[in-house]
């Protein structure tokens, strides 16, 4: 199962990456397609396959990670797959 999950925004690096905050994990994601509405820390960003795909406010965000909590295992299979995958 592949699922786009909320982080947010630790640092924007240069070019088009920042790093981001996923329940404790930190990793370099792609902020290239939010190039027109524009990332900052502490912006909250839905993540799929190390890209930020939109904008999110934090009451949106916590009640999604809240959910994703809910799934047990399946959060902790995505969450080592999130680390397995870069260097987070």
């Amino acid at each position: 199962m592949c699922l786009a999950i909320p982080g947010q925004i630790v640092e924007v690096l240069a070019g088009d990456f920042a790093i981001v905050d996923v329940l404790g994990v930190r990793r370099n994601i792609n902020v290239a397609l939010l190039e027109t509405v524009g990332v900052r820390p502490g912006d909250w960003v839905l993540i799929h396959v190390g890209f930020a795909m939109t904008k999110m406010d934090e009451r949106e965000a916590r009640e999604t990670l809240d959910l994703l909590e809910s799934l047990g295992q399946t959060l902790t299979d995505e969450l080592d797959a999130l680390r397995a995958s870069g260097d987070g």
